[in-house]
């Protein structure tokens, strides 16, 4: 009886410390900004270089992601986009309360927060919450040597026809080992994930990143070649999981964490 009790304690005991060693899901905040003129593009900006970036930074809120679209010297619709990665989903309502009470944020931030409606700094602001992979719960900082002015950081975001779809689409991710394939090619993916907020869904976004377009370019030409890709995208079980696909390029701001 002494032995059965040990044995059951000690698998108790494992599968703690395994739980303990397997790190939570991160939750990540996308804000895009929509806009048309460079005077707005002056007013955000700022607001996020001298405002935003610090008064995250103080909050122990670190690797934050601030990306234009390349399309924007010939768009009408011009977009930038802020990446903030959260620990857990409680941190953002925390955060707007200390960001609230942060005097140099709120100095700092005066032209944009108090702008008129005459002359908004933006056409139109969207946020997106997402919510890490099982299997990439942690976002991964890229590994880059090139200058940030060449770089493409890809945006992907892949809708589905239904909830059940989506979910298959999910796993093949995860469990289909669709990540493994990224990781392996070296796509220096920054998160994988679904969106649990937003105006497109069911829908996951992810995003890679590499020295530049020719870069960007090889490495999707490898992707479509591979036999691990070719085999897994031909199994029934994942047929016609994707229903529309968005890709943005995007390159960081100078001010960028990364």
């Amino acid at each position: 009886m002494k032995r059965i009790l040990f044995f059951v304690l000690l698998v108790i005991s494992i599968n703690n410390v395994n739980a303990a060693e397997k790190p939570s899901s991160e939750y990540y905040q996308l804000t895009v900004y929509h806009y048309a003129t460079d005077s707005q593009a002056l007013v955000i900006e700022q607001y996020l270089q001298e405002a935003l970036i610090p008064a995250l930074h103080r909050n122990g809120i670190s690797n934050v992601g601030i990306f234009k679209a390349i399309a924007n010297d010939t768009s009408a619709n011009k977009l930038l986009y802020v990446f903030l990665p959260l620990k857990k989903l409680e941190s953002l309502e925390l955060l707007n309360q200390q960001l609230n009470k942060d005097q140099p944020f709120l100095s700092s931030g005066k032209t944009y927060r108090d702008a008129l409606y005459t002359h908004p700094p933006y056409t139109r602001m969207e946020v997106i919450l997402l919510k890490a992979f099982p299997l990439a719960p942690e976002m991964q900082l890229p590994q880059l040597k090139g200058p940030k002015s060449e770089r493409v950081y890809e945006l992907r975001s892949y809708e589905s026809a239904t909830e059940k779809i989506f979910a298959n689409k999910v796993k093949m991710f995860n469990e289909g080992d669709e990540i493994g394939l990224f990781k392996r090619l070296n796509f220096n993916a920054v998160f994988y994930s679904s969106v649990i907020a937003g105006s497109k869904m069911p829908n996951l976004m992810y995003m890679t990143c590499f020295e530049n377009k020719a870069d960007r370019d090889a490495h999707w030409k490898a992707f479509s070649q591979d036999p691990y890709w070719k085999k897994l995208s031909s199994m029934p079980e994942y047929q016609k999981n994707v229903s529309h696909i968005d890709i943005v390029f995007l390159r960081p701001t100078n001010y960028s964490d990364f």
